[in-house]
């Protein structure tokens, strides 16, 4: 129970940007797993951890507690989805390294999370169900440069009906980042402007510190279309969101 509430407790820290108490929150539910020999739980709360070095762009360090998350899992329930999300953020940290092998072989892992069968997580501390993969495949081949690949992933995804629907606007506003990312990147600053505002519509609509992250992420990214007066002024509307926050 420990375990599980301070991994709450850090996931409400992390959504509003509150890095120390998150890293604090998380640090406590691992130790809690791990006293309490709960393989599973402690492995979700290290995976919650790297996260908090991801969103610094501390690669290196997330895989390698990701490593120990990996090792974790394999010690937990065979029936629970734990190792496969393990495998889905370690696709992430590999992407932001470059490494693109290892980034497909770590979503081919994910993958297997369609193997099995009855409740394979629980709606609480453990989430993934796979559902997701195909945004978050596409997410890391843009990170990774692969920009055609990235875009007919991520299209897909975005009109997949769980999102269409608006199950998820938090998911959706990721994608969306993503896709205006990806303009940024190839310079197309109309695709820049029709995704980014999306987004951040979204972001205001959900309130999420995750989308509002992606879209720094992105501001960050312009490059030479900051001179752009639209993009300027998508940038400043970007910033006043994260300033609010």
């Amino acid at each position: 129970m420990a375990a599980d509430l301070f991994q709450l407790a850090g996931e409400l820290a992390f959504d509003n940007n509150r890095y120390t108490d998150a890293a604090a929150s998380y640090s406590l539910a691992a130790s809690a797993g791990k006293e309490a020999g709960a393989y599973d739980l402690w492995a979700c709360a290290l995976v919650r951890h790297a996260y908090l070095d991801m969103s610094e762009r501390r690669y290196r360090e997330a895989a390698q507690i990701l490593s120990a998350a990996e090792r974790v899992a394999d010690r937990g329930d065979r029936q629970l989805s734990t190792r496969h999300w393990v495998a889905s953020v370690q696709a992430e940290a590999y992407a932001g390294l470059g490494d693109l092998t290892a980034c497909e072989r770590a979503l081919d892992r994910a993958e297997r999370v369609r193997d099995l069968s009855g409740e394979s997580n629980n709606g609480g501390w453990l989430r993934f169900d796979g559902s997701r993969l195909a945004e978050e495949r596409g997410s890391r081949y843009a990170k990774l440069g692969r920009l055609d690949l990235a875009e007919h992933t991520l299209i897909n995804a975005l009109g997949q009906d769980a999102l269409s629907a608006g199950q998820s606007l938090r998911r959706r506003g990721a994608v969306l980042a993503d896709l205006a990312s990806i303009g940024a990147q190839r310079g197309d600053a109309d695709q820049v402007l029709t995704f980014g505002r999306q987004a951040l519509a979204l972001a205001g609509q959900t309130s999420s510190g995750y989308v509002a992250r992606r879209l720094q992420d992105l501001r960050e990214g312009f490059g030479p279309l900051s001179q752009d007066r639209r993009i300027a002024e998508l940038g400043a509307e970007i910033g006043a969101l994260n300033a609010v926050r």
